[in-house]
């Protein structure tokens, strides 16, 4: 039996050099019949290069990729956020139960736009926020005879600007007797206005001066009078000037809630600073009267212009109302002053306590902010 060796490495690269054999190109041998119709891919490498002429197709493709370019270098800041981010803007959904509807079962496809009365209160809260340019802004509240609501009044006026507006809103009791508008509000202070008076050197930011204020949740501040009769009756023009002073450092919009009567001394300053006036009328005959000769007392004094831009509220919570119409006094007031606001009854405010915005009948709301809206007009930019 005889054993083959299998040939080593060596020895096939031996033979393989000494063959008389030439490499042949098995491609070059294969006939043109058999290669027709295939296709073979031929991968390409990463660093491979494809030469590929330039032709009219390829430079309009290329131009159309590069359209917009300047023809100067841009500085950085033209990298905006409104060039570079593509924000499509959020449908909002209509203001109305028919209006919603719709939105919801056309799949936010139709939009039929805020509802009649959606616009209407819109624009009248666009009304109460219109923004103030330059010195602060004077709006007194006042009457000669006392239970018609004129506390209720600066209290209901200034929560629905405070409520309504993106400035700070004050109310300062200024009643030379004993006011009580602190008490319409969550008291948070004992500090009054004769505080301020005495300490008015040492507030030299709001911070301090929010330490003689009390606020609610309407964002309204309050500056208390003083409770003790003793120390009220001190409390005169030249104490006034002070803290309408400082408050003017901080606050765009003063309501003052002046005290019965329109003779006493406070009252000048008062009037020497104010830009409007809102005048508070009882429903019955005798308030009415008082109210009209308060109109003709500020006439014959040198404020007719300011009697021009009033604003009447009539309160028809008081006693008498049933018994008289409301329409004459009404119409009689609009031929003397701009606007007539009625303020109707309301059980939360007849309890004499702390007023809640929340709490009222929205109808109240509504009569406080058209309130607030004429007030605005009447001290916009351009008056």
């Amino acid at each position: 039996m005889v054993e083959r060796k299998r040939p080593t490495a060596s020895a096939k690269s031996s033979d393989k050099a000494s063959s008389p054999l030439t490499e042949v190109d098995d491609a070059a041998t294969i006939p043109d019949a058999v290669t027709e119709g295939l296709s073979v891919d031929v991968p390409i490498s990463a660093d491979a290069t494809l030469l590929v002429s330039a032709t009219p197709d390829s430079e309009a493709m290329y131009s159309r990729r590069h359209s917009g370019v300047s023809a100067t270098p841009e500085p950085s800041s033209m990298l905006t956020d409104v060039r570079l981010l593509d924000v499509k803007e959020k449908q909002v959904a209509p203001v109305g139960w028919y209006q919603r509807a719709i939105f919801e079962l056309t799949f936010h496809t139709v939009n039929l736009g805020d509802s009649r009365r959606a616009r209407a209160r819109k624009e009248l809260i666009a009304r109460i926020s219109t923004t103030f340019n330059g010195d602060t802004r004077y709006v007194p509240i006042l009457t000669r005879k006392g239970g018609v609501g004129k506390t209720t009044t600066t209290t209901l006026l200034g929560m629905a600007l405070a409520q309504h507006r993106e400035d700070r809103v004050i109310a300062i009791d200024a009643n030379p007797d004993r006011g009580t508008l602190a008490e319409r509000i969550p008291r948070e202070t004992k500090n009054t206005i004769r505080s301020v008076v005495l300490k008015a050197p040492s507030i030299g930011s709001f911070t301090d001066f929010v330490e003689f204020i009390s606020r609610d949740v309407t964002r309204l501040h309050v500056l208390a009078s003083d409770p003790d009769p003793t120390l009220a009756d001190a409390f005169d023009e030249y104490d006034y000037n002070v803290v309408a002073d400082v408050a003017s450092r901080y606050y765009s919009l003063i309501l003052t809630d002046c005290g019965t009567g329109i003779v006493h001394s406070v009252m000048r300053p008062i009037f020497q600073r104010a830009n409007a006036l809102v005048i508070v009328s009882g429903g019955s005959i005798d308030e009415a009267r008082l109210a009209s000769e308060t109109l003709s007392w500020l006439e014959s004094n040198g404020y007719a212009d300011l009697v021009r831009n009033s604003v009447v509220a009539l309160n028809t919570a008081t006693q008498g109302t049933m018994l008289v119409k409301l329409d004459e006094i009404e119409n009689h007031f609009r031929s003397r002053v701009r606007e007539v606001v009625r303020i109707p009854y309301d059980p939360h405010i007849a309890a004499g306590s702390v007023i809640t915005w929340s709490k009222l009948n929205k109808i109240t709301r509504d009569a406080a902010e058209l309130l607030a809206a004429f007030v605005v007009e009447g001290i916009a930019p351009n008056k």
